[in-house]
């Protein structure tokens, strides 16, 4: 017998989302979400414990205001003081790990979840995954977009309605649709 659905998604092989185990996760996510979602005037440490009933990871600090989306949340690793603003997104069919210290505006979208470039693989209703990885202290602007397979390092920034296409070294910025990289001005330039 080969692999399940999940572990074909977990692996980054091509899998079936309509799969029953699959559909279940999602559907115990959506039920957990409109729990945290209604949870916004609740305190920190209220939010932080459905927190933890539902990602993978959640470092001590952790906040992501409501309200707040994902397909399940087990993939989806937190490090400490990590922050993200209200109305953001994650589809983390793969592992989506973001670093301690980092700090995410409002409106942002991570996306592990990819797409069969073949048009009949798409017809076929396949979908595949690959992670993304977030270092740490990095600062994404609102309204940004980062593609799945992306690796952001730490000390990164990048600007806000970015669309991140590629890696992004540490200590880097990177600004646009496809994000590019900045070069550091100095005072009279």
């Amino acid at each position: 017998m080969g692999p399940s659905e999940k572990e074909k998604m977990l692996s980054g092989m091509p899998y079936r989302p309509g799969d029953p185990e699959l559909q279940a996760e999602m559907a115990a996510a959506k039920v957990w979400m409109v729990r945290y979602n209604a949870a916004l005037a609740e305190s920190p440490a209220v939010r932080r414990a459905l927190l933890r009933e539902q990602l993978g990871a959640v470092g001590e600090g952790a906040v992501i205001r409501p309200p707040f989306h994902c397909d399940y949340g087990s993939n989806i690793r937190l490090g400490q003081g990590v922050f993200l603003n209200y109305n953001c997104v994650i589809l983390d069919v793969a592992e989506v790990s973001i670093g301690d210290g980092t700090q995410i505006g409002p409106a942002v979208q991570i996306y592990a979840a990819d797409h069969p470039r073949d048009p009949q693989a798409r017809a076929q209703g396949l979908e595949s995954a690959r992670p993304v990885r977030i270092g740490r202290n990095v600062w994404i602007g609102g309204g940004a977009i980062i593609l799945p397979g992306v690796t952001i390092g730490d000390d990164a920034v990048v600007g806000a309605g970015s669309v991140v296409t590629r890696d992004v070294p540490a200590g880097a910025t990177v600004v646009g649709n496809p994000a590019r990289g900045v070069t550091a001005r100095t005072h009279g330039d």
